[in-house]
């Protein structure tokens, strides 16, 4: 590409930017209206596999995302704008950090995500933030990020890759399907065969272990927990875990009288940094109601990480932890 031509697409892309205030959302229909198309330049980057800077790869890649979406993504992809904590890690894991150029407030996850220009949040990203950024493709998830969001910026002809997963076999599945749209098949396959293994280990541990009947605290006060139907009910039967609460619903809000009748075997809270902000077990023990639960007086309360509400690869991590907390016995410290 000429410079005279790579000048002409930045311009299109400074005057995007300057267009789109956060205060305008109309302005967003009227770029629509008018098929204002911005391309998307490709540069090239000496720390790419020589898989990514071979001169053979397609202009572009026809994939079909998670919702059944087909979109047009420029190869190789070098920038990256991730709208989900999910996805930024999957990113990480995949070993293409260095090519995330954006993320969210809520994206805190591996460190080096926290470094990264951040475009607002989960729900309500800045569409001009991430225009400046000209990224080649912007990963979403179905169950966070707006639909609003992903129209607006697929009206740009930004691409936008949606995922969708419901289970962990789902994330397992989606991680290898990204890694391919991304160019990082190797790495894709590599990892995915990983944690499927590790899975399938804890599996035959677990084999004919009784399941712990637990309460899965998503809040305590309204007392919050967890449908049979959500991605964090699939997460606990891998670590041979069975939630005493039997809903359609995906939040449901529970008395505590009725966990009390109950009786769980173990109390169980996900924190996002570890124990910060989880109530100690002296805390559970002075409060009506909760210290009457025979899981607080014997203590059994695991505390594992917030990954475990994650649709992303560290969701083995977590469920790998969850385990040992719950059947010390069968599952030794050498799962992994």
């Amino acid at each position: 590409m000429s410079k005279r031509a790579e000048g002409v697409k930045r311009s299109r892309w400074r005057n995007a930017a300057r267009t789109l205030r956060p205060a305008a959302t109309a302005a967003l229909a009227l770029f629509a209206a008018a098929g204002t198309i911005f391309t998307l330049p490709l540069r090239a980057s000496p720390g790419l596999p020589h898989s990514l800077r071979s001169t053979d790869a397609p202009a572009r890649l026809t994939v079909t995302d998670e919702l059944g979406r087909t979109i047009e993504v420029p190869q190789p992809v070098l920038r990256i704008v991730s709208l989900a904590p999910s996805m930024t890690e999957t990113v990480f894991a995949l070993g293409a950090g260095d090519r995330l150029v954006g993320d969210t407030n809520a994206c805190d996850y591996p460190a080096a995500a926290l470094t990264v220009a951040k475009v607002g949040s989960v729900q309500a990203p800045s569409i001009e933030t991430i225009i400046t950024l000209r990224p080649d493709l912007v990963l979403a998830t179905k169950s966070l990020n707006l639909d609003a969001t992903v129209e607006a910026l697929s009206r740009l002809g930004v691409p936008v890759y949606v995922t969708d997963p419901h289970t962990v076999q789902d994330v397992l599945n989606s991680t290898a399907h990204f890694a391919n749209v991304i160019g990082e098949s190797d790495a894709g396959q590599a990892l995915v065969a990983s944690l499927q293994m590790r899975l399938n280990s804890l599996r035959q541990r677990l084999s004919g272990v009784p399941p712990r009947r637990i309460l899965f605290v998503v809040w305590m006060d309204p007392l919050i927990s967890i449908g049979r139907n959500t991605f964090i009910t699939d997460a606990l039967t891998w670590a041979d875990a069975q939630s005493v609460v039997e809903t359609s619903q995906d939040w449901p809000h529970v008395s505590l009288e009725a966990i009390v009748h109950l009786q769980p075997e173990y109390l169980v809270f996900a924190g996002p940094h570890g124990d910060a902000g989880v109530p100690s077990l002296a805390d559970l023990r002075s409060l009506p109601g909760w210290r009457d639960l025979e899981a607080v007086r014997d203590g059994r309360v695991a505390v594992v990480s917030g990954a475990l509400a994650r649709p992303c690869p560290r969701i083995v991590d977590a469920i790998e932890e969850l385990s040992r907390d719950l059947h010390t016995d069968a599952v030794s410290e050498t799962t992994r």
